[in-house]
C-alpha cells in the first residue's frame, strides 16, 4: 500500500509556547465542566442537586466561551461563526449544533442539520466576505398573466473568491459537506460554475491515543491531479476538526511534491481549539472557519463535548473487511441527496473514473 504518515508529535512541534499555555488553561476550565457533568449524571431529575449542577455547568460554559473567543481572536486566522457574526444570528447556530450533538437525532435529521450548518458557513466564509460587491440576477417566474413575469434579485458577487478553488475532500466524513459547499458556489456563481474535486483517502489510527496518533494518507485510493491543485484556492470541508492531523498530512504531502496552494480554507461545524491552533501554525495562508468551537480533546482524540463520530453519523459504518468504494458511498446517500447534488456527483464520478 502506497501511504504517507504523520505523527501527533510532529503536529505538536508547530505549537508556540503561547498556544500550549492556552491549551493548558482551557483544559483547566473544562475540568470544571467535567465535574458538573458528573454531578448531573449522578443526581435525580428535578432535584435541587441537579438544578445546582446544571447552573454550574452553564456558568462553566460561559467562562470557556469567553476564553475561546479571546484565543480565537488573538490567532487572527481562526474564525468562529458566533464570535464574528451579529448576536441575532447566534441562536440559530447554537440550536443547529445542539441538534447535531443529540444522540436522538436520527440519520436523516443529521443530514438535514449538516446541510443547514454548511449553508450558514458558506454565507459567513464567502457571501459575507464578498459584500458590498453584489450583482443582479433576473429570474423568470411561473406567473404569465397579464404578461410573463421576471424578478430581480441582488446577491453577493462571490465569483472572485471561488473561481479558482478546488474542493479537497478528506474521505469519508467530508464527502457530503464538500458537495454542499460546491453546490452553494454553483448557486451563487454567474455561470453555474461547478468546482473541481480532489479526493484524499485518509484516516487516523484509532488503536492509538491522542498523544501518539498516526495519520495515514492512502495514495492508492486517492484521486487528484497535481496540476489542477497547483496555485489554486484549496477548500476543505469536514464536519469535525479535532486534531488537525489529517489536513496537515495532506497539505504537507502536496507541498513535498512541489504543489503550492494560493490559499487554504478549512470549514468545520465543530472545531477543537488544539486542532485549530495546530493548523494555522503548520500551514501558511490557511484560515479555519467553524460554526462552533469546543474546548478540548479526550485521550482518544475525540472532541469534548463533541458529537461522536460525524463520519459514521453521516455515512453509516463500513465493515472493516468490506469498505465501500466512492460510488457505493454516494449511492448510499439515496436519490434525494443524489438529485440535489447531481452536478457535484457527476464531477466526483469523473474524478474517480476518469
Amino acid at each position: 500500500m502506497n501511504t504517507v504518515t504523520i505523527k501527533a508529535s510532529d503536529l505538536d512541534g508547530y505549537l508556540t509556547s503561547e498556544d500550549k499555555a492556552a491549551l493548558d488553561e482551557v483544559d483547566r476550565l473544562y475540568d470544571e465542566s467535567i465535574k458538573c457533568c458528573m454531578a448531573i449524571d449522578k443526581s435525580a431529575k428535578a432535584s435541587a442537586q441537579r438544578r445546582k449542577a446544571e447552573e454550574d455547568l452553564v456558568a462553566s460554559a460561559n467562562k470557556i466561551g469567553d476564553f475561546l473567543k479571546q484565543a480565537s481572536n488573538a490567532s487572527g486566522r481562526i474564525h468562529v461563526y458566533s464570535f464574528e457574526t451579529p448576536q441575532q444570528q447566534h441562536g440559530q447556530a447554537s440550536r443547529l449544533v445542539a441538534k447535531l450533538r443529540d444522540p436522538a437525532t436520527c440519520h436523516e435529521e443529521f443530514l438535514y442539520y449538516i446541510q443547514r450548518a454548511y449553508e450558514l458557513l458558506f454565507g459567513h466564509v464567502f457571501a459575507d466576505a464578498a459584500l458590498p460587491q453584489k450583482r443582479s440576477i433576473i429570474v423568470k417566474t411561473p406567473v404569465n398573466i397579464p404578461v410573463q413575469n421576471y424578478a430581480v434579485h441582488r446577491i453577493p458577487d462571490v465569483d472572485s473568491l471561488t473561481r479558482d478553488c478546488v474542493m479537497c475532500v478528506m474521505l469519508r466524513g467530508a464527502l457530503l459537506p464538500s458537495m454542499i459547499i460546491s453546490k452553494e458556489i454553483q448557486d451563487y456563481s454567474c455561470d453555474n460554475y461547478v468546482t473541481p474535486f480532489a479526493l484524499f483517502k485518509i484516516k487516523r489510527d484509532e488503536s492509538k491515543n491522542e498523544d501518539n496518533m498516526n495519520y495515514i494518507l492512502n495514495l492508492d485510493r486517492s484521486y487528484f491531479d497535481f496540476e489542477a491543485l497547483d496555485n489554486k484556492d484549496w477548500i476543505f470541508a469536514d464536519p469535525m476538526n479535532a486534531t488537525g492531523g489529517s489536513l496537515v498530512t495532506i497539505v504537507n504531502y502536496l507541498k513535498s511534491k512541489g504543489i503550492r496552494p494560493r490559499s487554504v480554507k478549512f470549514i468545520n461545524v465543530i472545531s477543537a481549539l488544539k486542532g485549530s491552533l495546530r493548523i494555522i501554525r503548520a500551514i501558511d495562508n490557511c484560515d479555519v472557519y467553524t460554526l462552533w468551537m469546543d474546548p478540548v480533546l479526550n485521550s482518544k482524540a475525540y472532541i469534548l463535548p463533541g458529537l461522536g463520530d460525524a463520519g459514521d453519523r453521516l455515512n453509516g459504518i463500513d465493515l472493516p473487511d468490506n469498505p465501500r468504494n466512492m460510488i457505493q458511498l454516494i449511492a448510499d446517500y439515496g436519490s434525494q441527496i443524489n438529485n440535489l447534488y447531481r452536478t457535484q456527483v457527476k464531477k466526483i464520478e469523473e474524478t474517480v473514473l476518469g
